[in-house]
């Protein structure tokens, strides 16, 4: 296939980028602290970590694991916390030792936790004490012989630590003492670590760095294996869109960082290549607290900001979020889900940044596809595969679908996992000569810019007719009344299925005839939902995506009760 999308590259860029700069994450992360070592990598409820002090102490993190625990090289390492100067300090430890991390979100049940430690046969693991309770119940029923225990404010200040500590221990009722294998302290980790030899590993490209495991929500969890050289590729590509807006590496600027590291999308981003473009990450713990996220951004100038749709609609709607100086925002970047046509209007006319959507999956690490960098309008799409990335657009046939017409997107890249940990059967499944399918449904036009039309799961099929959810959803937000919509397939006896929405209102005057005569204005007949229901709340994950298929399975089976 041509490739069309070298047109909506940067006007005298390169079509392909230079992936193999580095021959591991650890070349890389040397070459940021020589470069500017006393420059903050982190700032995290107000406690500066420069680089030197990042290199430092993951470097006597790295001793204590290679040392004091014997792991090596090619051993898993768990991670288990929220955003904290911990969690940087923590991840480059385990690279620098050759080990692998694995993420693990902290909100995790006993359950999810327990599939996801036995899964990766992690040996070691790093977990804030607030969750630690959640280990203490399945611990001993995977193959975890040592776990480093953290508190909300081991990195802070004498007088920041002792006040965060107490005050989450007396919020949280927390137990002092678990019944944990070989319990030490990350303070402990650090100052026995910094008196022991560290051992720099020999790692090659394509020797694995984490085990990033997919959200579940269809199925068991697995973890995708993602190589030094698969993030290598990533961030260069990340790099490739960031650069322009950002600049180089001489100035210091600052990118506000609310999504939880522990995500690929914000593992990749913004922890990896803002150390690579040397620019100062200031992390936010509880992006959930919204008053507190603006209350945080109002302190900094700073030149990026990465979010979800969620994200984006929930500070729209702060009352102060307005009073935040956007003056240096110049990178404002959605992904992990699609972000609505109406909510990157309202954030552009606010903040004067337009949002860029980069499309990508946990499978890619992650980057695919990115909004054209010179637009300025947000039209809905996903833009363009980024360098060094080719795409096909199969039909159900396995032929290659005629530009404008939908199928499955495949991708092929440096960025490509290696495949699934330990299930042969499910990476063969998408991994098909060097091709990942991805699940989801696409169409590209005759400029190479795509557009995801759904999950190959979501779409519903009303009377014969396709109908995509994101279509509706994206219709129903242009209604200045809705906060949140979501869309889902309901079964039904005559035409197969029916459209059903759950919204939350923004106004609560709204009502459903209001809503569906809205609809019918801008959707054809078959695709105007035939059913609504008012909620509080939309549920969603820990990183903000609404669950669609929660939604839909709770219909079914209150229908199938009925």
């Amino acid at each position: 296939m041509e490739k069309l999308w070298y047109q909506n590259y940067p006007a005298g860029s390169d079509t392909e980028i230079d992936t193999k700069k580095y021959r591991n994450l650890l070349d890389m992360f040397d070459k940021a602290v020589r470069e500017h070592p006393d420059r903050p990598a982190y700032i995290n409820m107000g406690q500066v970590l420069t680089f030197r002090k990042l290199e430092e102490r993951s470097r006597a993190f790295a001793a204590y694991l290679q040392n004091e625990l014997k792991l090596k090289a090619g051993e898993r390492v768990a991670l288990m916390m929220p955003n904290l100067l911990q969690y940087p300090i923590s991840l480059f430890g385990i690279l620098r030792a050759g080990l692998i991390a694995v993420n693990v979100n902290p909100l995790y049940t006993p359950r999810e936790l327990e599939h996801q430690l036995q899964d990766s046969g992690a040996k070691a693991i790093v977990v804030v004490s607030n969750f630690a309770s959640t280990l203490e119940k399945i611990v001993f029923n995977t193959e975890i012989k040592h776990v480093i225990l953290t508190r909300m404010g081991d990195q802070l200040s004498f007088g920041k630590r002792t006040l965060v500590n107490f005050v989450v221990k007396y919020v949280k009722k927390l137990v002092p003492k678990y019944k944990l294998p070989h319990a030490v302290t990350f303070r402990e980790v650090l100052s026995i670590g910094k008196q022991r030899q560290y051992v720099r590993p020999d790692l090659e490209r394509d020797d694995l760095a984490m085990l990033q495991y997919t959200g579940g929500t269809t199925g068991v969890a697995k973890g995708a294996m993602l190589s030094h050289g698969n993030l290598i590729a990533s961030v260069m590509q990340c790099a490739w869109i960031a650069i322009p807006f950002i600049g180089d590496r001489s100035r210091q600027r600052k990118a506000i960082l609310p999504l939880p590291l522990y995500h690929i999308f914000a593992v990749s981003v913004n922890c990896l290549l803002f150390i690579e473009l040397g620019v100062t990450a200031v992390l936010i713990t509880n992006p959930r607290d919204i008053d507190g996220l603006v209350k945080e951004m109002k302190k900094h100038r700073f030149v990026a900001f990465t979010g979800v749709n969620t994200l984006f609609n929930a500070l729209l709607n702060n009352e102060n979020f307005k009073e935040v100086d956007f003056s240096a925002l110049k990178l404002s970047v959605g992904g992990g889900m699609a972000v609505q046509q109406a909510i990157a209007t309202r954030w552009h006319e606010l903040t004067g940044s337009n949002i860029i959507e980069g499309y990508g999956l946990t499978e890619c690490s992650p980057l695919v596809a990115a909004s054209n960098v010179n637009s300025l309008v947000h039209d809905g799409s996903i833009g363009s595969p980024v360098p060094n990335t080719d795409v096909r657009i199969v039909t159900e046939a396995g032929e290659n679908a005629p530009l404008g017409e939908s199928g499955e997107l495949w991708v092929k890249g440096e960025q490509v996992m290696k495949g699934y940990w330990q299930r042969p059967e499910a990476t063969a499944e998408v991994l098909k000569d060097g091709w990942l399918a991805t699940g989801d449904i696409v169409t590209m036009n005759e400029k190479g810019v795509m557009r995801i039309v759904d999950r190959k799961k979501d779409m519903i099929l009303v009377s014969g007719f396709n109908v995509y959810p994101n279509e509706i959803e994206d219709v129903v937000m242009l209604n200045y009344k809705v906060a949140e919509v979501v869309a889902v397939g309901i079964p039904h006896p005559v035409s197969g299925e029916t459209i059903k929405i759950f919204v939350v209102k923004k106004d609560p005057g709204l009502t459903k005839e209001e809503l569906k005569a809205h609809c019918r204005q801008h959707l054809t007949g078959y695709k105007v939902p035939k059913e609504i229901e008012f909620r509080d709340e939309l549920p969603k994950s820990n990183v903000g995506k609404i669950l669609r298929r929660v939604l839909r399975d709770e219909e079914i089976n209150k229908r199938m009760k009925n």
